[in-house]
């Protein structure tokens, strides 16, 4: 029974398939596959379909691993990768051979359960051993959209004595979540060689906003999402954890990641074990969630990410915050040098996306969290098809890409100062706080700032033939200016009919034009 739970086997992936697809097949397509499924009908599903997003952050990670060994695109040569990989473009499909030849070596380490000694899959069997069996974390814990212990609900209610127990698919997408984005701190205690240990670190993907090129099919998206690996990486040795001969020792430095495929997938920081529910291996009754190494960490990198670099110096992802829209970061994903005093770094996938298609769709995936217990809300953007506009496609099109960041996020920002002055010069009190008038003015702005943006966007000329690119900058500051003058006077209206409010408002307006100037 234990071995029963096989992840190319069961269908435990949630995915939305193609039309074409759903018009091709007669009989019932299922809304959950299994692995071996997802890989051999990639070009008929269009998406997955997971509701978290950092969990479908995760899978992806796992799939485009996966995706490189089945194509043989996970060592540079023989011949030009780019070119090797266009050809598989081309075919339409994976390749079934390479397929059926990966799963027949590694079938047996992706078994969700094993017995002690055992090596279930992205999971220790050591912890059932080396942890406490009467003070485990608990499937609620392992949820991350549960409450546990004195936490909060947060979209349900549950009880640790008598928790729901969650199914294995359910699990499993978790167990990725922990990996990728778990918490710092205090975790369940683990004792390695005598000593015992209750603090872990963060995971790779801990606050961090990816960015994900997207094709009309999974086949598409999962090629577009591979970086060649250097010329110095061998299979051999850039392995998933998956593909180790043996466990890593805790009490020893985490390994150092050798090329792509571990950096998508050995990184993280936590040691998990999931408990089946006896005589049902559908269902999950208990976890171990715990440290995966003692010393040090895991360089944190990763080429889905933007990375920014603080006033100290110090090189960062752009964290997930669900208020941001994605249009605002759409100058860090496909110019080379954002400007900023950041220095933003655009995704490293995206160098290379571009070459297989202009179509390609960008979808950011993340979690608002702190880095220890403190998780806020999800956060899930598409965009239209834009890779045809990275600077290295259209490079005309750079300077005004930025601009019309620049004008949209300066309107915002005169926005936000014109009704937090208004508030102030309307009740006179310097403690009052005007969070209220600004969120509000924020959330009649942005959306629509949003939509004009898309909207001059698309008018740019990618064909190199107007020096310019065709941009606007006079009609795009005007639509800028218009929506953040309308939402100024809806949010100041309840009180510009006093005399105190007019002049307050009245005053204040002069922020949406850049304030009074001072005088040299």
């Amino acid at each position: 029974m234990a071995n029963a739970y096989n992840l190319f086997d069961e269908r435990w992936i949630p995915v939305r398939w193609a039309t074409d697809a759903t018009l091709r097949v007669s009989a019932d397509l299922p809304d959950r596959v299994g692995l071996r499924e997802l890989l051999l009908r990639s070009s008929d599903i269009a998406a997955l379909a997971i509701a978290e997003p950092p969990a479908h952050a995760a899978l992806l990670r796992i799939l485009y691993a996966l995706t490189a060994r089945v194509t043989d695109l996970d060592e540079a040569g023989p011949g030009d990768w780019g070119d090797r990989r266009l050809v598989i473009w081309e075919a339409g499909e994976l390749p079934e051979e390479g397929i059926q030849s990966y799963i027949d070596k590694h079938h047996g380490r992706f078994h969700l359960f094993d017995p002690v000694g055992g090596r279930p899959w992205m999971q220790d069997a050591r912890l059932a051993e080396q942890c406490d069996a009467g003070n485990t974390a608990g499937v609620n814990k392992l949820i991350v959209t549960r409450p546990s212990g004195n936490n909060h609900s947060w979209f349900r209610h549950g009880s640790d004595a008598s928790p729901d127990l969650p199914s294995a698919a359910e699990a499993v997408l978790n167990l990725l979540v922990w990996h990728y984005y778990g918490p710092s701190g205090r975790c369940s205690a683990r004792e390695v060689n005598g000593v015992k240990n209750a603090s872990t670190t963060a995971g790779p993907l801990r606050t961090a906003l990816s960015y994900h090129p997207e094709g009309e099919t999974l086949f598409e998206t999962l090629l577009a999402g591979l970086v060649p690996p250097a010329s110095t990486v061998r299979r051999s040795h850039d392995l998933c954890p998956w593909e180790w001969e043996d466990l890593p020792d805790p009490d020893a430095a985490p390994p150092v990641p050798t090329g792509p495929l571990s950096r998508l997938t050995a990184c993280s920081q936590h040691a998990l074990l999931l408990v089946p529910d006896d005589g049902n291996e559908r269902l999950v009754r208990d976890a171990y969630i715990t440290w995966a190494y003692r010393k040090g960490r895991i360089p944190r990198d990763d080429d889905f990410l933007i990375w920014q670099i603080s006033q100290q110096g110090n090189r960062y992802p752009r964290p997930a915050d669900s208020r941001r829209a994605l249009w605002r970061d759409l100058d860090a994903l496909l110019l080379k040098e954002p400007g900023g005093t950041s220095r933003p770094e655009p995704p490293k996938v995206f160098q290379y996306a571009a070459e297989v298609s202009e179509d390609l769709r960008v979808r950011a995936l993340g979690f608002e969290q702190e880095g220890q217990a403190k998780d806020t809300q999800f956060v899930d953007a598409q965009t239209p098809p834009i890779l045809g506009f990275v600077e290295d496609k259209a490079p005309r099109t750079a300077e005004p890409v930025a601009r019309l960041r620049q004008l949209g996020e300066m309107y915002g920002r005169r926005l936000d100062r014109a009704v937090k002055r208004a508030w102030a010069g309307y009740v006179r009190d310097a403690k009052a706080d005007p969070g209220t008038w600004a969120a509000e003015a924020a959330a009649r702005y942005w959306p629509r700032a949003e939509t004009a943006f898309w909207e001059h966007f698309h008018r740019l000329d990618r064909t190199g033939a107007s020096r310019d690119a065709g941009f606007d900058r006079a009609a795009a500051r005007t639509a800028f200016l218009r929506l953040a003058t309308e939402a100024y006077e809806d949010v100041t209206a309840s009180i510009a009919h006093t005399q105190r409010g007019a002049k307050a408002v009245s005053d204040a307006r002069i922020e949406l034009y850049g304030g009074v100037r001072k005088k040299k």
